[in-house]
């Protein structure tokens, strides 16, 4: 079978994982609403293609935080890899840097971390940290990812305690006997793991904005900020020091009826207004969604499931071609809607792509030609945005 696009790996991985790991990683919250949210609302998000442009050389390369990417898709920390393929995580950190791109690890990986920076010494890799009661294991995890060369510190934020998956619970999910959580063996006293593999009510739900700063004393790494949605929550990131949002939901498996990410991200930008680097995931499932997130003001996009589904097809081989496939389809979405960019940063400015009129409201293409120069020829997002509200209300 010919695997074409994204949605051929998720019908392979739903066909061959046994049904409590596939029922395990297609899981939502509740009713799944908003899971399956992230991915609609990309269908109500329109192009408004630009023609007789040269799209003859299209780079797709960008930076995070200072350090370049092949193309604008990292891999996002998701847990218990094993459960989709044997070599689990390494398998994962190999991919990512074969394809040169930015693979977060997850607190709750199957390899230690160990294991994951010796799989591609080379990679480039940050950590994603969930805060426990014991203060002192997410320390010494901090730590570690430091001195084994990990990038930056993810922290996710929209954890206090686990949100309620349907499936999971009639499932009675637990890992399987031979698969441990590596990175916090014997770090809880006791035998019952019955969550995700920990002990319940590890997690620390008290902790607060303050705490950005205790993380700030146990490392150099720079700070991101996982699970932001609102403006108030990325003002707040700015004040407290943060380097990177990553604008997210958990998939939808934490607050069912919050917002698709990719609407979020508008007032996120907005908020940010270029003081740190945006980042999203949720619902990336074409090359298109990509480049429709990068026009909102996105950095970079991360991808979940979709990894997870080429691990469980063939590995590191089969995430290469999941990779591949989107770096693919983003290219020719950018030639097809002439979405050219300069500096080789694909959301730094949108010279002469049209990308401003992508976008908008039937309100904002309505009086579109009747907008005043600094709006329709502003050379970036925030610039664009920071007249068209502005412009219309004289127009309507």
């Amino acid at each position: 079978m010919a695997m074409v696009c994204l949605s051929d790996f998720e019908a392979y991985a739903k066909k061959y994982l046994p049904r409590i790991a596939w029922d395990f990683f297609a899981a939502g919250a509740d009713e799944c609403s908003t899971r399956d949210e992230n991915i609609l609302a990309y269908k109500r998000i329109h192009f408004r293609p630009r023609m007789l442009r040269d799209v003859s050389v299209m780079d797709t390369r960008t930076k995070l935080l200072g350090t370049e990417i092949s193309f604008p898709v990292g891999i996002a920390p998701t847990g218990f890899h094993q459960l989709a393929w044997p070599d689990g995580e390494k398998s994962t950190a190999r991919a990512a840097n074969a394809m040169n791109t930015c693979y977060i690890a997850s607190t709750y990986s199957t390899c230690t971390l160990e294991e994951i920076s010796a799989a591609a010494p080379g990679g480039f890799r940050w950590f994603q940290l969930y805060i426990h009661r014991n203060r002192a294991v997410s320390q010494q995890l901090v730590q570690r990812a430091e001195a084994l060369g990990f990038q930056a510190l993810v922290l996710t934020a929209d954890l206090p305690y686990t949100g309620k998956r349907r499936d999971d619970v009639r499932n009675g999910f637990r890992l399987p006997p031979h698969m441990k959580l590596k990175n916090l063996e014997g770090a809880f006293e006791g035998d019952d793991c019955s969550e995700y593999g920990l002990p319940p009510n590890s997690l620390d739900p008290s902790v607060t904005w303050n705490d950005i700063y205790w993380l700030q004393s146990l490392t150099r790494l720079p700070i991101i900020i996982k699970g932001i949605l609102t403006k108030e929550d990325a003002e707040l990131a700015v004040r407290h020091g943060a380097q990177g949002i990553i604008v997210s939901n958990h998939g939808g498996r934490q607050l069912d009826g919050g917002p698709a990410t990719i609407d979020a991200l508008i007032e996120v930008v907005e908020a940010v207004q270029g003081r740190m680097e945006v980042y999203l995931d949720g619902g990336i499932r074409k090359g298109s969604d990509v480049l429709k997130a990068l026009a909102l003001g996105a950095k970079c996009v991360f991808i979940g499931r979709p990894a997870l589904w080429g691990l469980a097809y063939k590995g590191e081989e089969g995430l290469q071609d999941v990779l591949r496939i989107l770096r693919d389809e983003f290219r020719l979405s950018m030639a097809l809607a002439a979405a050219t960019f300069e500096q080789h940063s694909l959301n730094s400015r949108f010279a002469q792509s049209g990308l401003q009129k992508m976008f908008f409201t039937e309100r904002v293409v309505r009086h579109w030609n009747r907008l005043p120069r600094e709006v329709v020829m502003a050379p970036s997002l925030l610039e664009f945005k920071k007249h068209l509200e502005n412009a219309l209300r004289h127009v309507v």
